[in-house]
């Protein structure tokens, strides 16, 4: 996740809700918050805390430099209606750990230079979801967020081994995992964990360990997603790891899904689920929505495949067959959702006759051909494999392809340069079902 402003040590207002009482009181982007009940704000933990109360005083700078003292009657909890230029209200940490996994260690050389920022901070798992090692927390702050009970945290896992974690972290701090997990279960913190799975280091039976333990603190561990290493080809020097192939992505599956039945026997929960890469790996079919349980892990790629196809079949059912106008599309995917993305363009076709769409897989030469997500090909990937060929009327690439909030990949194409170079017009698509079929129909 590519962070913005997040080093700016200034409580600069950046936006005020409509109808917010921020509003109402004259407060505007650009002020600068001072204090909170007297007390100056060291972090966005902090300030969502200190307006809590029904009563709030709170001293406000304007552009202009005069001061204003505001008192602040509402009801408790209520929110003020105040967003920051940077989101934390502080600095936010930078990771401590060389995970043998690490992705952005293996990143080329010579891009931009947020992209390799590594952060590691539980104010960002609490505000973004995040999620973090927990290596670099001292007690203070597990007191604080016992205090405060700062609560959904989304936890990196990997293994609850101690020796284990250390060696997959490279982290002296990284055995004390379980100890914390533990006390923060007994303040009734509520945890989501990940595992990224390193075939022959942290799968298999020490899989079970890890899944057995954390499976203690249900209800405050509520899930666990396990996720397959990404190997770019820009790892000289690194950790030598293996990748998933058909057979030990197959043996996985297999693995988690005899576990499961054994969660919900004692727990009455499937309680850790795998990706959508295991399952396409190893050809086992992507069970139905039921099967995730309300998706608890959506942004972990765990049952997004079956929740944007379902979105798709309920939103193609509620559109009338209003296409008049003939367009080709072309949908640019990456090797792992191919053939689900074919699948996805012969339903729209269905619905919509005059429409032609086709599917083009994209290698990933910028990070290696090993790497199959369609998030994380580039504008020259998708220029390569698509330069001086007929794409029809409009190209759709994925939104997680881009910068959040900005159209541009990570090679730092724009999409306006990608449309430009290959002459078509460029829509960027949400992985949300109904968004997706908005762009098969008329415009007027």
């Amino acid at each position: 996740m590519e962070l913005k402003n997040l080093n700016e040590n200034i409580n600069i207002v950046e936006e005020v809700s409509s109808g917010s009482i921020a509003e109402e009181l004259g407060i505007e982007p650009g002020d600068i918050i001072l204090s909170v009940n007297g007390e100056s704000i060291k972090d966005i933990i902090d300030y969502k805390y200190m307006v809590t109360d029904d009563y709030v005083e709170m001293d406000i700078q304007k552009p202009d430099g005069e001061i204003w003292e505001l008192e602040i009657e509402k009801e408790p909890d209520e929110d003020i209606g105040i967003s920051f230029t940077n989101p934390l209200i502080d600095q936010a940490k930078n990771c401590r750990n060389k995970c043998i996994f690490c992705f952005i260690d293996q990143l080329p050389k010579g891009m931009r230079e947020t992209l390799y920022f590594k952060d590691d901070d539980s104010r960002l798992s609490f505000l973004q979801g995040n999620f973090v090692t927990l290596t670099n927390m001292s007690e203070e702050e597990i007191e604080r967020i016992i205090r405060y009970r700062i609560s959904p945290i989304n936890i990196s896992v990997h293994t609850t081994d101690p020796e284990l974690r250390v060696k997959m972290l490279c982290n002296k701090n990284a055995g004390r995992l379980y100890g914390i997990l533990e006390r923060f279960s007994e303040a009734g913190i509520e945890m989501n964990c990940q595992i990224v799975a390193v075939p022959g280091i942290n799968d298999g039976e020490n899989l079970d360990r890890t899944l057995k333990d954390l499976s203690r603190l249900y209800p405050n561990v509520n899930s666990v997603a396990i996720v397959p290493i990404g190997v770019t080809k820009y790892r000289e020097g690194l950790y030598p790891v293996e990748i998933y192939d058909r057979s030990s992505a197959n043996e996985m599956v297999k693995r988690v899904e005899a576990l499961q039945k054994k969660y919900l026997s004692e727990l009455k929960t499937r309680f850790a689920f795998i990706s959508d890469e295991f399952y396409i790996l190893s050809g086992v079919e992507i069970p139905d929505a039921d099967y995730y349980e309300g998706f608890p892990q959506l942004e972990n790629g765990i049952g997004l495949i079956r929740s944007f196809e379902d979105e798709i079949v309920s939103a193609l059912k509620q559109k009338p067959e209003n296409r008049s106008n003939k367009r080709r599309y072309t949908i640019a995917t990456g090797k792992l959702a191919y053939e689900f993305m074919k699948e996805v363009a012969e339903l729209v076709m269905s619905k919509y006759r005059c429409l032609e769409i086709a599917v083009v897989e994209v290698e990933n030469e910028f990070f290696g051909r090993d790497i199959t997500v369609a998030g994380l090909l580039t504008g020259s990937d998708i220029l390569k494999a698509l330069e001086g060929k007929d794409v029809g009327d409009v190209l759709l690439v994925s939104r997680s392809m881009m910068k959040r909030d900005e159209e541009i990949f990570l090679d730092d194409i724009t999409l306006q340069e990608l449309g430009e170079r290959l002459g078509v017009e460029v829509v960027p698509s949400e992985v949300d079902g109904a968004k997706f079929v908005e762009i098969f129909e008329d415009k007027e």
